[in-house]
């Protein structure tokens, strides 16, 4: 296990200035562009796959950093160049870590490849979790898959939304319920193979922010899957349903919540980091703008109420990386989080990303509100931060519930 620290390594330093690159030259000039076409920009995931950065190995190499920074430092320098085109290229490795974290090695080996594509043919994948009506509530999840023995094949029905890269992707992973009764503990993932008769693209939502990232409602209409696509297996699925029933009956439902709540906790830090290369985007453009621009005769950056401002940004900014850091290192320690410290890393970077660019529009006055200047997508963006992956009223529940004592559920 490697001790925390604040100070990267060589080669962490070296695969950051690379990530940096790849945003500031190929990134950010496309950002403004595909802000305004509300599109996923595939000229840019195709660029990202032919240096690598779009591909199953680099993720990999990120994730299973001992130092638990690898994923954190990506996401910083990907959302510095711009939300919306860093979502879409990293959005599919959420349904490939789904595949990796309950997948034979066959269904490894079988669909990830599938996922990403390669450089001169990229694909993208979208997993499927949260319903209309099952968002932070992941209790309330309608979706349900029924198994067809005489067939051998799932039957799954219902309508999933937010999903990124929903109804575009060559690959959905859909999570849905089979035994209703056992709450949380009866739901399963599934694969759905690429053109499967049922599944079919609803509402592609016209967001306020991350336009360049494609997020739409997923319909299931009698959608019918192989059995072989049931994550982890038929044998799997039963035997977890068998112990779930019998630790419900034995009075563990509380436990069980908590287990699962502590993997949520684990993938929060990485929303952080997204946050944390926002509000950084966003401080840097207002400190050279501050630097530079002049009013009565000198830089606005002399008045002390700018910098008072940007001391205050640069403060939040640096204290939202440590929590981020504090929590990714924590959880490839395999440390617990007994006070919600995943969220606590989520909920601070999320609030500061709003905070900060929103200042950050403050200090460029009427330029700041005007889309010559990228300040304002950055501000649009940040918005999302609060909302997905648990809204800040979802951390602060979690984080107050831990602290008390209380069942998180």
């Amino acid at each position: 296990m490697a001790e925390f620290t604040m100070e990267l390594n060589d080669d962490q330093k070296q695969v950051r200035d690379w990530i940096h690159g790849f945003a500031a030259d190929v990134i950010r000039p496309a950002a403004a562009e595909w802000d305004e076409r509300e599109e996923t920009p595939w000229p840019v995931i195709q660029e990202a796959a032919k240096v690598g950065i779009y591909s199953l190995d680099f993720y990999a190499q990120q994730f299973f950093d001992p130092t638990g920074l690898g994923i954190p430092m990506a996401m910083e320098e990907l959302f510095w160049g711009d939300a919306g085109i860093a979502l879409s290229i990293v959005g599919t490795g959420l349904a490939a870590i789904g595949v990796l974290a309950n997948g034979t090695e066959e269904q490894i080996g079988t669909w990830i490849p599938q996922m990403y594509g390669d450089a001169t043919d990229v694909k993208v994948a979208a997993f499927c979790s949260s319903e209309p009506d099952a968002g932070s509530d992941v209790g309330a999840m309608r979706t349900r898959a029924v198994y067809d023995e005489a067939k051998d094949e799932w039957v799954l029905n219902g309508t999933k939304t937010w999903a990124t890269n929903g109804g575009i992707a060559n690959v959905h992973i859909v999570v849905a319920v089979v035994d209703p009764e056992l709450g949380t503990k009866g739901h399963a993932s599934f694969i759905v193979p690429p053109n499967t008769p049922g599944l079919s693209q609803g509402q592609k939502f016209k967001k306020h922010g991350i336009r360049a990232s494609h997020t739409a409602e997923v319909v299931l209409e009698d959608c019918r899957v192989p059995g072989s696509c049931l994550l982890g297996g038929k044998d799997k699925l039963d035997e977890r349903l068998a112990r779930a029933r019998e630790r419900a009956k034995a009075g563990g439902g509380e436990r069980l919540k908590n287990a699962a709540m502590a993997t949520f906790e684990a993938s929060r830090p990485a929303v952080g980091a997204m946050a944390v290369g926002t509000a950084r985007a966003a401080y840097e453009v207002a400190l050279d703008y501050a630097r530079t621009r002049t009013q009565f005769g000198r830089p606005i950056i002399d008045n002390q109420g700018v910098a008072f401002q940007l001391a205050d940004m640069r403060t939040q900014i640096d204290a939202a990386r440590l929590l981020v850091w504090r929590a990714s290192w924590m959880a490839v320690a395999g440390k617990p989080f007994t006070s919600a410290e995943g969220s606590m890393s989520k909920l601070f970077a999320s609030e500061v990303a709003k905070k900060v660019t929103a200042q950050a529009v403050q200090i460029l006055g009427g330029n700041g509100f005007t889309r010559e200047y990228p300040v304002e997508r950055m501000h649009r963006d940040s918005a999302i931060y609060t909302i997905f992956e648990g809204t800040s009223e979802i951390q602060r529940l979690v984080i107050a519930r831990t602290l008390s004592g209380m069942p998180i559920r």
